[in-house]
């Protein structure tokens, strides 16, 4: 316990860019091709109408990341490893399963995004791209250490300043952009409310919540000194305020590029009358004609770089999942000898992703069947979280404040609500 004092009286000292981590990487991976198609057909579709929806999920969506982070930081264990320990095998089974599911179409989705992005850009074969993309994915996770290949992750955040770029070489009305953003314009026809479920969905996703809670676990693992908060409360105070920022700064960082897609496209795309975007590949191609090569080359280079970084985001947060579920070791710390059940889970769903993709199936309803999933699951994940977060059996003295507490039930009832309006759209 003595030893792991100057590392606490440290950790203040440490500078910001250090401290960020799990919740940067995490809210930067939020923005992965299949989202930045969703906010795209958000704003070509109802143009300045839907920025409110951001802002609105910037909040709920940083009250429960933070909840995953310290279950992940105090247990030491994962969210599938709490929930197995805690809760009946069947719901654990359930969820672990859907969410391999949901992940699997949403890799596939990604990587399509990522092989039509490139070809648009230097030409060439899209399904060429996407199993190049896979292989280099797995090569980054399976061979690559995680002490080096998290500052890897970290990097590939900056991809998503592209969009920033885009907004700045368009032309933005700025009375109407705030009219949008803070006066939320509302509406009760199917389409509208199909696309703001999808926007919440896309946002507050259950492999965000695994991820980081994950996450957490490998960097106190792969940090000597660091324990449990749970066996050593005296580093609690460095480490949830080290999360509390690090969550708020990925979570806004992920919520300002997803205003910036949409507001792109608001001004460009729904301006000019085309309000059908298929795919984020789509809404780059269809920018080039209205704001100019350039913008459509930034908006193109952050498809393919952000699915870079939400790929593995993707794969791993199913391999954590299911290899928790069955005590395998686990960890991107880990050799391939020595957690093999791990990453034969990570390969075949990048694999399955790429099958997925080569079959010919169409993206759109892989979206829309993975938007619904998660849609689904994310619900009972999050139920299950805040109970988990309130049991002092499992975070000891760590249980979550009164206002967190709130903020997480909150963001439940929300998604709750968002689910319930889906199965009556469709």
């Amino acid at each position: 316990m003595a030893a792991s004092k100057p590392d606490e009286r440290g950790e203040n000292h440490v500078p910001l860019l250090q401290k960020l981590g799990p919740g940067l990487i995490t809210g930067a991976a939020d923005d992965d091709p299949s989202g930045i198609a969703t906010y795209s057909q958000a704003g070509a579709q109802f143009g300045y109408a839907l920025l409110w929806s951001v802002l609105f999920t910037t909040p709920l969506m940083i009250g429960i990341q933070i909840v995953s982070a310290r279950i992940g930081r105090v247990t030491g264990h994962g969210l599938a490893a709490n929930i197995r320990a805690h809760f009946p095998k069947p719901l654990l089974y359930f969820i672990v399963s859907l969410l391999l599911i949901a992940n699997t179409i949403n890799i596939a989705a990604d990587l399509g995004a990522m092989g039509d992005a490139l070809a648009l850009i230097v030409g060439g074969h899209s399904s060429i791209y996407i199993v190049f993309f896979a292989l280099v994915s797995l090569t980054l996770q399976i061979f690559i250490p995680f002490p080096r290949y998290a500052p890897l992750l970290k990097w590939l955040t900056l991809a998503l300043f592209a969009y920033v770029g885009t907004v700045l070489v368009v032309h933005v009305p700025l009375e109407e952009a705030l009219a949008g953003a803070l006066w939320p314009q509302l509406s009760f026809q199917s389409d509208y409310i199909a696309t703001v479920v999808a926007v919440f969905g896309t946002t507050i996703s259950p492999y965000l919540f695994f991820w980081q809670a994950s996450q957490e676990v490998e960097d106190q693992r792969a940090t000597p000194g660091h324990e449990p908060l749970k066996d050593a409360p005296e580093q609690a105070r460095s480490h949830l305020q080290r999360i509390k920022v690090d969550t708020y700064i990925g979570m806004i960082f992920s919520n300002l590029i997803a205003f910036c897609i949409m507001l792109t496209t608001a001004v460009t795309l729904h301006a000019a009358g085309v309000t059908d975007i298929q795919s984020a590949a789509q809404a780059a191609d269809a920018l080039r004609p209205l704001a100019g090569d350039f913008a459509f080359l930034l908006f193109a280079a952050g498809i393919v770089g952000t699915g870079l970084l939400a790929v593995p985001v993707l794969a791993g947060s199913a391999a954590y999942a299911v290899a928790e579920s069955f005590r395998w070791r686990i960890g991107l710390g880990l050799s391939l000898a020595e957690a093999r059940g791990f990453y034969f889970i990570l390969t075949i769903a990048t694999l399955l992703g790429v099958a997925i993709d080569l079959s010919g199936v169409d993206s759109m309803k892989m979206l829309l069947w993975a938007a619904m999933v998660n849609g689904v699951i994310s619900v009972p994940i999050m139920v299950v979280m805040m109970l988990l977060a309130a049991k002092p059996a499992v975070m000891g003295r760590f249980v979550v404040g009164r206002r967190l507490r709130a903020l997480g039930w909150f963001a439940t009832g929300v998604m709750a609500t968002a689910v319930v309006a889906m199965f009556i759209v469709f």
